[in-house]
């Protein structure tokens, strides 16, 4: 008897410090990986640049909006925002969805008068861009990110190791340092950046945008994959080298757990303008889009809040496409 429970003793103390080992190793591993990640970026623009303190109220009712602010650091440009997002993540639905706001949309920005929305961001940094938001869309933003798109190749071959596939229209290949042919083509990190940042665009930078979310959806489906979780660590640690955020830790993985776990939810995308809500016009900043605020701040309420009847049908619509 007392041979029979020293072996289960000593089993027992095998199986803990096997758990133990395992443990060990999973934290190593997750370490090694988050670091490689981090040591690899060495061409970061964006990391350690401070800002103004950033002023955006604490979450509430469960959504979270997070400003995506896209850095493209050229030669020829001064530091404006080329790229704008505000992803709004509901942690009960566990759903995603992404406002577009357009660079040449003709805004007041606090303090400084009429101007195009990406100069916000080199006057006075995301906060003056969560404020123009809020004086113009009456959009609360609790959180920034800068992204720096020397970053992107590498968080896109780590998401998507196989590429994207995407359908191009025509020839790509001017301002973007490659030439991406028309027709349906697998892209990696690259050659994506290439397609997102194409300017000359038959459908000038509402073409770019619709790529852009286009990406992004693409990106989301591809990073519920067991790649993804394998490469989470190594990612954590690039996006950590190339994204410059007042995002603690603790939220990060609590929308990255809900974004695996909602294997199923589509990523659901809107651009401000919408149609018939705008006009072009020249003014003393360039040319600008001239927008009807209260119709886009109706979409945006209805976007991020839909009735149960506009639910039903976009459910009714999804099912009939499929």
């Amino acid at each position: 008897m007392q041979a029979r429970k020293k072996k289960r003793t000593k089993k027992k103390g095998i199986i803990f410090l096997s758990l133990l080992l395992l443990i060990g190793a999973g934290v190593i591993f997750w370490v090694y990986q988050y670091n490689q990640g981090f040591t690899e970026a060495v061409d970061s623009t964006v990391k350690d640049k401070e800002f103004d303190l950033f002023e955006g109220e604490e979450p509430k009712f469960g959504e979270i909006n997070v400003m995506l602010l896209g850095s493209d650091a050229r030669k020829d440009e001064d530091g404006r925002s080329d790229t704008l997002i505000v992803a709004n993540y509901n942690q009960k639905t566990e759903k995603v969805k992404l406002i577009s706001i357009m660079r040449d949309t003709y805004v007041s920005i606090p303090g400084h008068g009429k101007q195009k929305m990406n100069a916000a961001f080199s006057i006075g940094g995301p906060e003056l861009v969560r404020q123009t938001l809020k004086e113009n869309f009456d959009l609360d933003v609790h959180y920034y990110a800068i992204v720096d798109f020397n970053g992107f190749p590498k968080m896109v071959d780590l998401i998507a190791p196989d590429g994207i596939e995407v359908d191009i229209p025509y020839t790509m290949q001017h301002g973007i340092g490659m030439t991406l042919q028309p027709g349906k083509q697998t892209l990696h990190g690259e050659q994506l950046l290439g397609y997102v940042r194409f300017r000359h665009d038959k459908m000038s930078d509402f073409g770019r945008v619709a790529r852009q979310q286009e990406a992004l959806s693409k990106l989301k489906d591809e990073a519920v994959g067991f790649h993804s979780l394998v490469n989470l660590p190594k990612l954590l640690g690039t996006a950590d080298a190339y994204v410059n955020t007042n995002l603690d830790k603790k939220t990060i993985l609590s929308i990255a757990k809900g974004m695996l776990e909602n294997k199923t939810g589509s990523l659901e995308t809107m651009r401000i303008p919408v149609d018939h809500s705008f006009v072009d016009r020249d003014v003393n900043v360039g040319q600008v889009l001239d927008i009807d605020f209260e119709k886009n701040i109706q979409a945006i309420d209805e976007f991020l809040n839909p009735t149960v009847d506009t639910a039903a049908d976009t459910t009714k619509d999804n099912e009939a496409k499929e």
